[in-house]
C-alpha cells in the first residue's frame, strides 16, 4: 500500500473549478478515482492543491544550460526546476551554428525519450537582427525552410516549437512547414507590423514567444505585433511574470484581452535560476545577474529570467490578483495542451500522472510530488 496515498483537506484546484476540503488520491505514478483501505493518508488542511507545472520556454537552471551543458548538467537544471513545482520542462536553445544546434537536438531528443523533459524548443537562429535581445547577432539568419527542417529532423520528433521573425524573407514558408510537422510556430523576437503578424497567423503561428519582449510597443497608429497576437483566438501569449520582463498593467492586459485560455506562464529561465547572481554565458554571449535580473554585459540587454514557476505563480496570484483557477490554466493546462501531453499532464484528473504541487495559505511552495513521488516532501 505505500504506493497508494490520499492527499485530503485541502483546496484542491480541478479543471472544472475550486472543492473545498478535497481529496486527490494516488496510485503508483496516476491519479486514480478511489481509494483502498489503508491508504497512506496526508492532512493537508489549509493547503492548495494544484497541477504539476508545465514550462515550454526554459533555458536552464541550478547552473546548468540546456544550450550548451553535458547531460548531466541538463538534468541538474531539470531537477532545479522540479524541485520549484515544474514538472513538466521543455529545454530551450538559444541561437547558436546550425551545425551545433543538430548536434545539441539530436543529444537532448534522447532525453526527451526518457521522458525528462517534454521536447526542444529553438529560439533563434531565425529571428530579427533588431528585435535580438541575448542573442548572438553574428549568427542570426534567415529562416529557410530547408534550414528549419534540418533542426527539425536533428530533434527525431522532439522539436515542440520554433521562434522565428515571421516577417523575414521565408519565414511564412517556414510557418507553414512547422504546422504541417505538428511542431509549434511561435512569433518572437520579431520587427513585424501589425498586418505581417496576421499574414504569420493565417499561415499557421500558434504562439506569442514572451509577448511583449523583443518586439515593437503597442502603437495607437502602428499596433505592432502586440494587438494582432492579442486579439486572435488561434494564438496563446507567453508571459514572464517576474516583475523585471513587464509592468502589472500589461500583465493585467493580456489576461484581461486574451483571457486566461490563452495565457502560458513561463520563465525563460537561464542558467542563473535556482543558482544566484554572479557571470554566466548564454550561448556565446557573457550575462551578469544581479539582484536575480539578467544583463547582457554588453549592451544591458535582459538576458533571460532567473525566475521559476512557483514565484510566477503566487505573483500572478498575490500581487496581481489573478484568480487561482486562471493561474492554474495558464501555468498548467494550456501549455500541457500546446505541448500535446494534457491526456497525462497539466490537470488533476484520475487516469493522468500524480504530478501535483502543494502550495500554503500564503501560496508558497510546500511539496512537489512527480509521477507518485515526492521531490519535495511536504511532511518535512
Amino acid at each position: 500500500m505505500a504506493d497508494h496515498k490520499v492527499l485530503a483537506g485541502a483546496h484542491v484546484v480541478l479543471p472544472t473549478g475550486i472543492v473545498e476540503n478535497g481529496r486527490v488520491i494516488v496510485d503508483g505514478e496516476r491519479i486514480v478515482g478511489s481509494t483502498q483501505e489503508g491508504a497512506e493518508t496526508l492532512d493537508l488542511t489549509g493547503h492548495w492543491l494544484v497541477p504539476g507545472f508545465v514550462d515550454m520556454h526554459n533555458h536552464g537552471g541550478g547552473g546548468a544550460s540546456f544550450t550548451s551543458g553535458t547531460v548531466d548538467e541538463v538534468l541538474k537544471g531539470v531537477h532545479t526546476h522540479r524541485l520549484h513545482g515544474t514538472t513538466t520542462v521543455v529545454a530551450s536553445f538559444v541561437t547558436g551554428e546550425m551545425d551545433f544546434l543538430t548536434q545539441r537536438a539530436g543529444l537532448l531528443s534522447e532525453l526527451a525519450e526518457q521522458g525528462e523533459i517534454a521536447g526542444i524548443h529553438f529560439e533563434g537562429p531565425f529571428i530579427s537582427p533588431c528585435r535580438k535581445g541575448a542573442h548572438d547577432e553574428t549568427l542570426l539568419r534567415d529562416p529557410d525552410p530547408a534550414d528549419v527542417r534540418k533542426l527539425i529532423d536533428a530533434a527525431r520528433g522532439r522539436a515542440k516549437m520554433v521562434t522565428l521573425a515571421t516577417e523575414l524573407p521565408g519565414g511564412l514558408d517556414s510557418v507553414r512547414l512547422l504546422a504541417e510537422h505538428g511542431v509549434i510556430a511561435a512569433i518572437g523576437h520579431t520587427d513585424a507590423s501589425y498586418e505581417q503578424t496576421v499574414e504569420a497567423i493565417d499561415a499557421g503561428a500558434t504562439v506569442a514567444t514572451h509577448l511583449y519582449n523583443a518586439m515593437p510597443a503597442l502603437g495607437h497608429r502602428a499596433p505592432g505585433p502586440i494587438a494582432a497576437l492579442l486579439e486572435d483566438e488561434r494564438i496563446t501569449v507567453e508571459l514572464i511574470n517576474d516583475g523585471t520582463h513587464l509592468h502589472p498593467a500589461a500583465l493585467e492586459l493580456a489576461f484581461h484581452h486574451a483571457g486566461a485560455e490563452r495565457v502560458a506562464l513561463i520563465t525563460d529561465a537561464m542558467d542563473a535560476a535556482g543558482f544566484g547572481d554572479g557571470r554566466y554565458m548564454l550561448g556565446p554571449l557573457e550575462v551578469e545577474v544581479k539582484d536575480s535580473v539578467a544583463r547582457l554585459v554588453e549592451g544591458g540587454s535582459i538576458a533571460g529570467s532567473t525566475l521559476t514557476l512557483d514565484r510566477a505563480f503566487k505573483r500572478s496570484v498575490t500581487i496581481d490578483g489573478i484568480p487561482v483557477e486562471s493561474a492554474v490554466q495558464a501555468i498548467s493546462a494550456n501549455p500541457a495542451r500546446l505541448l500535446g501531453v494534457y491526456d497525462r499532464v497539466g490537470s488533476l484528473e484520475p487516469g493522468k500522472d500524480a504530478d501535483i504541487v502543494v502550495l500554503d495559505a500564503e501560496f508558497n511552495l510546500k511539496g512537489v510530488m512527480r509521477r507518485g513521488e515526492w521531490i519535495v516532501d511536504p511532511k518535512v
